[in-house]
């Protein structure tokens, strides 16, 4: 049965999307994932995710199928690519970047997009990702 990923809002140890970017990993792996999210898998958010992590999406596949917890595998990704745990500023930076984007800025045009393929481009409610998401994964 085709699924969506858990919400962004989602956290693991404060950081926003990181949950989802592994449910949807582990949800493609067995073949869970709502066919259309895996054109997009390892891009967007999660491929700005790993970046900021400092990891490299297919490792992060690897690990992530290995097994462990969320928490588990984000101290991996710290250990491999950071170096040092996010402090609360770097966790507030990320979390509002993402919980804004989509307001005048670098996902603005993807966001009208998603909105306008979707038949919900006169949604002016819907402003941001996280709230398309939200829409759209009902």
């Amino acid at each position: 049965m085709s699924q969506v990923p858990i919400p962004p809002t989602v956290e693991t140890k404060g950081m926003l999307y990181f949950a989802r970017m592994l449910d949807k990993i582990r949800k493609h792996a067995s073949g869970e994932l709502r066919e259309d999210f895996t054109p997009r898998l390892g891009q967007g958010f999660d491929g700005m995710c790993t970046a900021y992590l400092h990891v490299a999406y297919p490792a992060l596949v690897e690990r992530t199928l290995a097994g462990g917890s969320d928490e588990e595998i984000l101290d991996w990704c710290i250990e491999q690519g950071r170096g040092t745990p996010l402090n609360a500023v770097e966790l507030l930076v990320w979390n509002t970047c993402l919980t804004n984007a989509g307001i005048r800025d670098f996902a603005s045009e993807p966001l009208a997009h998603y909105k306008a393929e979707a038949g919900l481009a006169d949604r002016d409610d819907i402003d941001t990702i996280f709230a398309f998401m939200a829409i759209d994964e009902r």
